[in-house]
């Protein structure tokens, strides 16, 4: 940990944030919803060799970053606990080594409760790791079984505590909705057991069916849950988690107060981050640019960019809406006009557009904007798509 607080002890002036996501692909059989870049588990040799490439990539990155403060890092997947903690300990090595960080520095990894223990928790705790997103999906053994989960809601419950027995304050759990046979009242199970587990945060997403998934090709044989109970189960997650004590801060997302992923809010009000491996995406300085999936190419050193576009005065604009309005809180008109160096400039452009959807109960006014309703919220992207 010594090595991770060094640079935090430096004066951080007036640099700017940044936040850094690791990609582990790794993982022990794929999902039937997954249509993320990830795999079943490599080799040992595979794997040292893949932190090694992690570990040149941001050491080559780094004199770009010198203006940035590192604020969060996250190690997503695949299940990047199936890294050893040796593997965590020196990609975060390097971070502290080759970069400026907060203080007060996130870092999460994500968690699947089928490949940990208590002492692997501890060690990743002492390596620096003080944040888990553990992954429930639901509480339903049924539901697990159709989503392709290795585990179970007693490992889950069994992982939340050895994860607390090792130090971690600061607990967050996946759930879905939209599951094939899922009713509304098995979600409502599934809200009501998690938050036994008393977590500081938790994340409700929809099933999507993606394209080359193992649901896509069954989607004919399989029976999912109607638009109308869909829209019963997102409602029902506001209401049980918020009456737990869980607020609602992004259309997806609820957390007990100060617990905000700050990685993902980062993202969601426009802040340079960077991803490293196969299919990691970055904006940083006014760009765009992402990497392909090609783990072979990655392995072998090659440089697997495969795309980067400069984001223009007006995409910028636009994102700023689209991205701030995911939030709770909404769009402030003030911050739009200062990006748009305009006074009047939001509202100008988009008042008309949000006061016609909150005649309609799909946005509300704020202090300084606008921002959806639960309503609005479960049709956010047709509307945005209007508005922008």
């Amino acid at each position: 940990m010594e090595a991770l607080t060094s640079r935090a002890r430096q004066e951080r002036g007036t640099k700017r944030p940044l936040s850094l996501y690791i990609h582990v692909p790794f993982c022990v059989q794929k999902c039937n919803y997954c249509d993320f870049c990830s795999f079943p588990s490599r080799s040992a040799e595979e794997k040292a060799r893949y932190v090694s490439r992690i570990i040149e990539d941001l050491q080559r990155f780094a004199p770009s970053a010198s203006e940035y403060v590192v604020e969060t890092v996250y190690f997503g997947g695949g299940t990047p606990t199936l890294l050893q903690v040796s593997d965590f300990t020196a990609i975060l090595s390097a971070v502290a080594e080759h970069y400026t960080l907060s203080p007060s520095l996130e870092i999460t990894a994500e968690c699947n409760p089928g490949t940990v223990d208590f002492a692997y928790l501890s060690a990743l705790r002492q390596s620096g790791v003080n944040r888990l997103s553990i992954g429930l999906q639901s509480a339903n053994e049924n539901e697990l079984r159709l989503l392709g989960r290795i585990h179970t809601a007693e490992d889950f419950l069994r992982t939340v505590e050895d994860a607390r027995r090792a130090g971690f304050t600061n607990l967050s759990a996946d759930l879905m909705f939209g599951i094939p046979d899922q009713t509304v009242e098995s979600f409502r199970e599934t809200l009501s057991f998690v938050l036994r587990a008393a977590l500081e945060h938790i994340s409700v997403y929809g099933l999507k069916i993606e394209e080359g998934t193992a649901f896509f090709a069954r989607r004919d044989e399989l029976t999912f849950p109607d638009e109308d109970a869909e829209e019963q189960m997102y409602l029902d997650a506001v209401s049980i988690l918020q009456d737990g004590g869980l607020q609602r801060y992004e259309i997806s997302n609820f957390a007990r107060s100060g617990y905000l992923s700050r990685h993902n809010y980062a993202y969601w009000t426009g802040q340079d981050y960077v991803g490293f491996g196969p299919a990691a995406h970055s904006y940083f300085a006014g760009e765009r640019f992402s990497n392909s999936r090609d783990f072979a190419a990655y392995l072998r050193g090659e440089s697997i960019e495969d795309s980067r576009e400069t984001v223009t005065h007006d995409e910028a604009l636009r994102e700023h809406v689209m991205l701030h309005m995911r939030l709770e809180a909404g769009v402030s008109a003030a911050a739009y006009d200062r990006l748009a160096e305009q006074s009047g400039a939001f509202l100008a452009r988009y008042g008309d557009a949000m006061q016609a959807y909150a005649r309609h109960g799909f946005i509300r006014e704020t202090d300084d904007g606008f921002a959806f309703t639960t309503k609005g919220f479960r049709v956010s992207n047709y509307i945005l798509s209007e508005i922008l």
